[in-house]
């Protein structure tokens, strides 16, 4: 018999469909010792609530997050809205000894997401923070032949992630559809939304960034805010480029743009060791791209690893081998790790803290960019 897991969720946007998705489906394809019950949806809107509560399975909705907090039914609290709410929320879930998963970044800057630690840690309540990407599989797998040595030493790791989505100087800022251009409620623009999820996948990779050098651009220096309706200044950064070096002396490349016209959303990673290399695309996501060094050279090359098979990680759970999977799934991986460790009594990864790590890298960007000079990265 499995036990009832009673999930309140804060927000009802993008993200709160694919975490709702994600806990309706995790039953039907993991041996996980928890059923998510989706008790009760938070949101602005009460209509949307409730339509949002009838469309995913919801028993009850409302539109004031503290009632979701302080309902002695609810074991878990799912934080899926704007970055300058999860502090708060997050905070007030951890004190009433809820578990917590945040979607990231974790807060709008590395001292508000410290006062995040400290209540999760003292309360010490299970905690994780939405970093998908990691349990892409092909992602996985990737971590899965760093860590058996199979690259050897690390020299370079270069990521990219690019959109091209607010280009126009026709698109505002603030409000429930474009929050993000909003340094008040965003913190940051594709350094806090974008890089974030680059940086977390690189350390999980390959450790510590101890040092970066930036530079950031704002593109379209006004916009209409959809609040006021006056045209104000926009605060966040709409591209950004930085260089590091990490604590094992590789050398990283880091870009993200809003303003790459023709990609959507790009996400590309290539890792190159001294024996051999890997690479991977968000738009072939069930694809890894390997080289070894150690083949025959009259063979020697690049390969694409369809990571389909039932001894790649995950894909026993899903269909037969040369069937692949996609980005919802990956929600559904991160929602059955936690349940699994919630039994067993282990931290889920990526925690509050690592995913603190994340913002000190962040904001160590946002500083050198500004100063225009290498900053030191705080360690978490």
């Amino acid at each position: 018999m499995k036990k009832k897991l009673n999930v309140g969720l804060i927000g009802y946007g993008f993200m709160g469909r694919t975490h709702s998705n994600a806990y309706s489906q995790v039953n039907h394809f993991f041996d996980v010792p928890y059923e998510p019950v989706l008790q009760v949806v938070c949101g602005l809107e009460e209509n949307v609530a409730k339509d949002f509560a009838e469309q995913w399975g919801y028993k009850s909705y409302t539109t004031d997050w503290h009632k979701v907090i302080e309902d002695d039914n609810i074991d878990q609290v799912d934080i899926c809205v704007p970055n300058n709410m999860h502090a708060e929320i997050a905070i007030a879930a951890a004190k009433a000894g809820k578990n917590i998963i945040c979607e990231k970044p974790l807060a709008l800057n590395a001292a508000q997401a410290e006062t995040m630690v400290d209540a999760i840690e003292k309360a010490g309540v299970p905690n994780l923070v939405s970093f998908n990407y990691r349990r892409v599989p092909a992602v996985t797998l990737a971590k899965m032949l760093i860590d058996e040595g199979r690259l050897g030493k690390i020299f370079h790791y270069r990521a990219n992630f690019l959109q091209d989505w607010t280009i126009s100087a026709n698109v505002p800022q603030g409000g429930m559809a474009t929050w993000r251009l909003d340094v008040k409620a965003a913190g940051s623009g594709v350094t806090g939304d974008l890089l974030a999820h680059c940086i977390d996948t690189a350390m999980w990779h390959n450790g510590q960034i101890d040092s970066v050098c930036a530079m950031t651009e704002t593109f379209v220096k006004k916009r209409m805010h959809v609040e006021t309706g006056k045209v104000e200044d926009v605060g966040i950064d709409d591209a950004c480029t930085f260089i590091c070096r990490f604590g094992n002396e590789s050398l990283g490349n880091f870009e993200s743009t809003r303003y790459a016209r023709g990609h959507k959303s790009l996400y590309t990673f290539e890792i190159n060791g001294e024996k051999a290399s890997i690479a991977w695309d968000l738009h072939d996501l069930h694809r890894l791209s390997y080289f070894d060094h150690s083949d025959e050279s009259i063979v020697r090359g690049w390969r694409s690893v369809h990571v389909t098979d039932g001894d790649m990680p995950y894909m026993d759970k899903w269909w037969v081998p040369g069937l692949q999977i996609g980005y919802e799934h990956t929600f559904v991986h991160q929602i059955a790790d936690f349940l699994e460790n919630l039994a067993e009594g282990k931290p889920a990864s990526p925690s509050f803290r690592e995913a603190l790590a994340t913002q000190y890298v962040c904001d160590a960007v946002l500083a050198s960019a500004k100063d225009k000079e290498w900053k030191t990265v705080k360690k978490a």
